[in-house]
Order: structure tokens, then C-alpha cells, then sequence
């Protein structure tokens, strides 16, 4: 795909620093963690600017604690949830566009790091998502829907055979749930805590709960969208 845009259009939503501020911040985490000598602000820069244009997508579209304050819609680097999503989208961004292994390898290392989330940067994950205190999740490759959230302890991957999962739009897995391989999740689904998944199917509208092979489902009367990101979309 080439390199980013080097334009950078104003932001809607606050940030808590700006697109030079946030490039030295992230870049002086690396420097201190992986001190390697391999010079990151150079390339970063550019990379930022089109991360925050994917953060700010999301975060328009979320309305999750934190996320916005009386003043409007808002990114800040201090809160974890929201630091951990933006580096996982700058890693991809960088992945994307063609940029340095080496700095997505930096970025994704720096969230594992910073925040035990393991959101590799050739995954993709969905324009609008969201992760709640991620500590010790893992969100592997399969095809992921908008509006999928992810609690602690989360696992998403594939199989032996190399099967991957399917989510459809606004789905929720709570702390400890996980879904292997050649599984469909449908629209509008929260597998509740502890749930496991392999090969098993959730219909749209519905809650899981229970470990394969003893897995049971019942409708849900919630919205994801609208009852738990908030969202008017």
C-alpha cells in the first residue's frame, strides 16, 4: 500500500497530547524498554497521524467509560484501555502501510509490555472496538466484526488445522471466555465469563456460557451497540 498521507486533518475528538508529544512519548517507551539503537522517531511520526485518525473513528463511536467527558469524545494517553487500542493501531498502521518491521515489532512488544495485551499487528482487528482492562489477553487472527469488545484473559485463535473464528457485528466476551477455531459467533453476542468455544456456533441475539463440549445459549435482551458501547450508529 505505500506509506500514509503525510496531510494530517484536525482531529475531532480531544487527545491528551499532541501528534509530536504523543510521537515522543511513545518513542522514549521503546528507547527505554528495547534499547537497540535502532532510531524510531523518524518513522514514527507519520505513522501517529494516521493512527489517530483510526482512534478517533473508534472513539466516535463508543461511548464506553472514559471515553468521553462533558467537553466531548476523548483519547488520553494515561488511560490503559485506550493507550493499549491506539498502539495496536499504530503497529497495524505501520504494518499496513509498509513501514520498518522493526517499528511494528516495537510498538506491539510496547503493549504486551505496557499492558499484557497481545493484539499482534498483522491481525485485523475491526475499525471500532474496544478492550476493558485487557491484562493476559490474546486476540489472534479470525475474522472480527464492528463493535467487538474483549475483557481480561480473552483468547481468540485458530486451531490445529488452522481454522479461524468468525464474529459477527457487536459481539462481548467477558473475562476468561475463548473461542478456537472454526467457531461462528453471531451479531449482537456476549459469551460470558469463562465460556470456551471450539467449533461451536452462537446464533445472533443470544449469550454462551459453559465450556465445549457443554456449551448452552439463550437470547439476550441487550444491545450491544446501543446498551453497552453507546452508540446512536
Amino acid at each position: 500500500m505505500g506509506r500514509p498521507p503525510a496531510s494530517y486533518k484536525p482531529l475531532v475528538f480531544q487527545a491528551s497530547l499532541s501528534r509530536d508529544d504523543l510521537t515522543e512519548y511513545i518513542a522514549s517507551q521503546m528507547d527505554a524498554l528495547f534499547p537497540d539503537g535502532f532510531p524510531v522517531r523518524p518513522q514514527l511520526k507519520r505513522y501517529v497521524t494516521t493512527a489517530l485518525e483510526r482512534m478517533e473513528h473508534c472513539v466516535l463511536r463508543a461511548g464506553l467509560k472514559g471515553f468521553h467527558t462533558k467537553d466531548g469524545p476523548r483519547y488520553h494517553h494515561l488511560h490503559t484501555d485506550q493507550h493499549a487500542m491506539f498502539l495496536y493501531y499504530l503497529s497495524n498502521t505501520v504494518f499496513k502501510h509498509g513501514g520498518p518491521v522493526q517499528v511494528a515489532e516495537k510498538v506491539y512488544a510496547l503493549n504486551k509490555a505496557l499492558h499484557g495485551l497481545d493484539a499482534f499487528y498483522e491481525v485485523n482487528l475491526p475499525d471500532v472496538f474496544a478492550v476493558v482492562h485487557p491484562v493476559g489477553t490474546v486476540l489472534g487472527r479470525a475474522t472480527y466484526g464492528d463493535y467487538f469488545c474483549a475483557y481480561q484473559n480473552v483468547s481468540v485463535g485458530a486451531d490445529l488445522d488452522d481454522n479461524h473464528p468468525i464474529f459477527g457485528e457487536g459481539v462481548v466476551m467477558y473475562g476468561g471466555s475463548r473461542v478456537i477455531g472454526k467457531t461462528t459467533v453471531g451479531d449482537n453476542c456476549l459469551l460470558s465469563a469463562g465460556t470456551t468455544l471450539l467449533g461451536d456456533d452462537v446464533p445472533s441475539n443470544h449469550v454462551a456460557f459453559g465450556q465445549q463440549p457443554n456449551i448452552e445459549t439463550k437470547p439476550t435482551r441487550h444491545n450491544i451497540i446501543t446498551d453497552i458501547f453507546k452508540s446512536a450508529a
